[in-house]
């Protein structure tokens, strides 16, 4: 231990002699209130009780100098502190332009003050307006501020003064972990804290053992006994002051209901606090029997007298901190303190809006003993302090240097930010479904509306328009700015002209249908119209793994089989718009019939169609079902069926979906052997069971050349309608330099 203080003495002296020739820390420390000095005391007598480190001078100013509020300055006298100045600052008034006004006032005669005194550094306590112009002025003045109490949550304005003078203040004094943490998540240097505890907490923590009950006597009467009176300290609450002088009334009244002793203490100068002294007089407080209405406690015999009382009551942060060293059960009312730390002797009553709420907080309360808290310190916050005094460096730069946090670069000003919430409507139109969504600039489909396809043109059309509508209406409310609207549709498409040339065999009534005229009438915006397949590509290369890749292909494997080429990254549509109908390309001459009339297509043996189609003979002739399957009577043989069939042993199912897999990868040889891409994606709810059987075709079929082909699975969870998004999020976005 005594190596220890050796050490710290060893670098206190380094810490002076680089600040200059054993050059003394000159500290000013001003008090603006009675609360403010009950913290900072401590530690002016701490800076006092060693010369040989600090010069003290002290600054009075705020409601100590107004006689209504105590003329609370004379207890600084009687601790035998000089007084350097006197600064009259408060404007009377009580309101918010009083509170304004005095901090003005406080700006204009302060700058002389600190000429004068030409501080090392400025000690400035909490959250009070005061200090708010306290801290201002020695920021401005190029003077160092420590603040004590920093990092704090509570209500009111208080919280924003508070962290106002944390972002002024260049060392913080804090009083627990929680206000720590706060303080560097507000960036500041974690080196310039200092976890201390509460400066009060040193004077309580040694008060409670000695003579009391003369001091109880003198301020509450002879016949008094411990626990079994009250302390009322209520403020004002200056973001809402018709509230607290309401609530101040309802308290008052039910303190009176309760029938007990109780010292009232005179709320601050906050904005309000002068109608709460006329609802004192309007009830006759200061004459009633069982009140003692006060302007003012020292704080030692404050202490005492909380310490030994039944219970405490108001909105004080004194009832919320201090109170807890004693157990003292306390009732904190409205919302003045909500965020701040609290041991388990308060109860409160946030929303104090009925007599009766306050009058049951009490009859709970009174009289109870709780635990003594230390949450807000352990008694040895001053030697801490001063220690941190000690080891400022003066020759340190005065500019203070906050300690942000790794964050993403400022993309505020780039065009993929400014595009972020455009969007567009996306469209499709399924052989079952019909679906609409909203589609952001990166492939998020932010929102999502599906109905069942009618079967009939009008009905369909009909559908089409109101639910773009719906969803052109939603997007404002989902801050999305729609560009247009993509369509992705079965059947042969003329994108040009929007119209729909003829349909698949799964859609009915949906030739020669001109999709684009009624739709931007209606939505008044510009709408594109292509072939699902080619969609899918379009969805592969904007967001997939087409992205970046000059020459790929896109295979559907779904209810049907589809497709779309990318090659010299467009699309090719070809010159009758039947290029890449993938599916049709035949690869038996004897195979199956296909939907589209002729005989050995891919998807006739490959499509969800076909095998279903090959399920249902298999049901039919009772050797579909094998061990560990099951079907109700009403459920419809699937493909889902055949393929589950097949992984669990069915010879016959695996032999159609072996059969159907080389189908599909002979027709991918094909399409290697015709536009030789780099690329191959498969999409749909198939793709995962064909991947690797096309992969084996590819290897045993393909010439050499093509044999090095990519074949992936797809990653996009809805192709289709990120391929109508990309219709019209590749055109309305598009550049040209």
């Amino acid at each position: 231990e005594v190596y220890f203080k050796n050490l710290s003495k060893q670098k206190q002296k380094e810490v002076m002699e680089k600040n200059g020739n054993n050059h003394k820390l000159r500290v000013c420390v001003a008090t603006c209130n009675r609360a403010d000095y009950s913290k900072l005391a401590p530690i002016m007598f701490g800076i006092k009780a060693e010369p040989q480190f600090f010069e003290l001078d002290v600054v009075v100013l705020g409601s100590h100098l107004i006689d209504d509020y105590g003329n609370t300055y004379r207890m600084i006298e009687q601790d035998d502190f000089d007084i350097h100045t006197r600064l009259h600052t408060i404007v009377r008034g009580e309101d918010e332009a009083a509170m304004v006004e005095s901090v003005g006032l406080a700006l204009v005669k302060l700058p002389d003050v600190l000429n004068r005194l030409k501080p090392d550094i400025m000690i400035v306590h909490g959250d009070r307006f005061d200090a708010l112009a306290l801290a201002t002025s020695a920021a401005l003045m190029n003077i160092r501020i420590l603040h004590i109490e920093g990092g704090e949550v509570s209500g009111t304005i208080d919280d924003s003064i508070r962290h106002a003078i944390t972002k002024l203040a260049h060392y913080h004094v804090c009083c627990t972990r929680s206000a720590e943490q706060h303080l560097i998540a507000m960036c500041e240097d974690h080196d310039r804290i200092l976890l201390a505890g509460c400066p009060s907490y040193d004077k309580l923590l040694s008060a409670k053992n000695k003579d009391y009950m003369s001091i109880i006597r003198m301020w509450l009467g002879e016949d008094v006994k411990t626990r079994d009176y009250i302390v009322a300290l209520q403020h004002p609450v200056t973001t809402d002051i018709k509230h607290s002088i309401k609530m101040f009334e309802l308290t008052l009244d039910a303190l009176i209901s309760f029938n007990k002793r109780t010292l009232v203490l005179f709320p601050n100068v906050d904005a309000g606090s002068k109608e709460m002294v006329r609802v004192m007089r309007k009830k006759g407080i200061e004459h009633h029997p069982n009140f003692r209405a006060v302007k003012h406690v020292p704080f030692d015999q404050f202490i005492q007298l909380v310490a030994h009382a039944g219970c405490m009551i108001g909105n004080s942060s004194c009832g919320v901190r201090e109170v807890g060293a004693f157990g003292t059960p306390v009732i904190n009312l409205g919302t003045r303190q909500t965020g701040r730390e609290t041991g388990e002797n308060v109860l409160h009553v946030r929303d104090a809006d009925t007599q009766d709420k306050i009058l049951h907080a009490l009859q709970l309360q009174f009289g109870k003993q709780y635990p003594c808290s230390k949450i807000y310190g352990d008694g040895n916050a001053v030697p801490r302090i001063l220690k941190f005094l000690k080891s400022i460096d003066l020759k340190e730069p005065l500019q203070k240097k906050f300690c942000f946090p790794p964050v993403k670069d400022n993309i505020s000003q780039d065009i993929d930010h400014i595009l972020e919430t455009q969007s567009a409507l996306a469209v499709d139109l399924g052989g079952t479904n019909l679906r609409v969504a909203i589609v952001s600039m990166k492939g998020e489909i932010v929102k999502k509306y599906t109905q069942l396809n009618p079967k009939t043109y009008e009905d369909r059309l009909a559908l089409i328009l109101k639910m773009c509508v719906e969803a052109a209406s939603e997007a404002v409310n989902v801050n999305c700015r729609i560009l247009g609207v993509g369509i992705s549709t079965g059947g042969r498409v003329n994108p040009r002209e929007g119209i729909v040339l003829h349909s698949t065999k799964l859609i009915q009534e949906w030739s020669s249908v001109d999709l684009r005229t009624p739709i931007s009438d209606a939505l008044h915006l510009p709408v594109w119209v292509d072939n699902d397949g080619n969609c899918a590509a379009l969805a592969e290369r904007k967001f997939g793994h087409g992205k970046g890749i000059e020459n790929f292909v896109t295979l559907i494997t779904g209810t049907g089989i589809g497709g779309g080429i990318v090659h010299q990254h467009e699309l090719i549509h070809g010159s009758s718009f039947c290029a890449a109908e993938l599916g049709h390309i035949v690869v038996s001459l004897d195979g199956p019939e296909c939907l589209c009339g002729s005989q050995g297509c891919i998807e006739a043996y490959a499509s969800g169609i076909a095998l279903q189609r090959e399920a249902k003979k298999l049901h039919d002739d009772d050797l579909l079902l094998v061990e560990g399957m099951s079907m109700k009577e009403e459920e419809i043989v699937s493909a889902a069926h055949l393929i589950q069939a097949a992984k669990l042993g069915n010879t016959k199912a695996e032999s159609i979906l072996r059969t159907a897999g080389t189908a599909l990868g002979l027709g991918v040889v094909n399409i290697l052997h015709t536009v030789n891409p780099s690329l191959v994606i498969l999409s749909g709810v198939l793709a995962n069971h064909y991947v690797n059987a096309v992969k084996d075709v590819i290897n045993r079929q393909a010439l050499s050349s093509v044999k090095s082909v990519d074949v992936v699975v797809s990653n996009l969870a809805d192709p289709a309608l990120l391929g109508a998004a990309s219709l019209v999020l590749d055109y309305t976005t598009r550049r040209i330099y």
